[in-house]
């Protein structure tokens, strides 16, 4: 989630405004801080306060752009994959976008890892290509960090009898 939070302090008259990024520690994760504005009234609206991201929002921005490219058939490994399959099946459960996705945030940059299922007859050097240039895109343009890597991992390959055999197994109690 960002946030925008004002100042905790405002400096004294003449003292030089805060500015900078620095990196603060969430409950869950962490949260980078990637525009510190300065104070008083003084400054421009826009630039007063602070803007947090944490890194559960790049995990999904990156988890979303990853799975927009055709050949992409599923994110995370084997007991990753399979723990999504039973949630996705539970009333009213939702999919995990961030399933195959890590994230390393620092104050103005971001590494990301993906463990990707491709679709069979897809060439995988042409899909990690084309995730590549989708996540790093979708990132920095949406949080401002500098996507520094983005390490894509192919864990399987979904063939297409793979989908007739879930189909078959279904059908075969009434």
């Amino acid at each position: 989630m960002t946030t925008i939070q004002p100042a905790a302090t405002v400096p004294p008259a003449g003292a030089a405004p805060r500015t900078g990024t620095t990196k603060q520690s969430g409950s869950a994760g962490g949260t980078t801080t990637v525009g510190s504005g300065a104070t008083g009234a003084a400054e421009p609206a826009a630039t007063r306060g602070r803007t947090s991201i944490a890194d559960t929002v790049v995990v999904k921005i990156a988890g979303m752009a990853a799975r927009e490219i055709p050949g992409v058939y599923d994110m995370g490994g084997g007991l990753s994959r399979t723990l999504g399959a039973v949630r996705d099946r539970v009333p009213g459960g939702r999919p995990n976008v961030g399933r195959g996705v890590k994230v390393e945030v620092g104050e103005r940059q971001t590494a990301i890892d993906l463990d990707l299922v491709v679709e069979y007859g897809v060439a995988i050097t042409d899909v990690a290509h084309d995730v590549r240039e989708n996540v790093i895109a979708a990132v920095e343009r949406t949080t401002g960090l500098e996507v520094v890597e983005v390490n894509v991992t192919v864990n399987d390959v979904h063939l297409p009898e793979d989908d007739d055999e879930a189909a078959s197994s279904e059908t075969r109690v009434a």
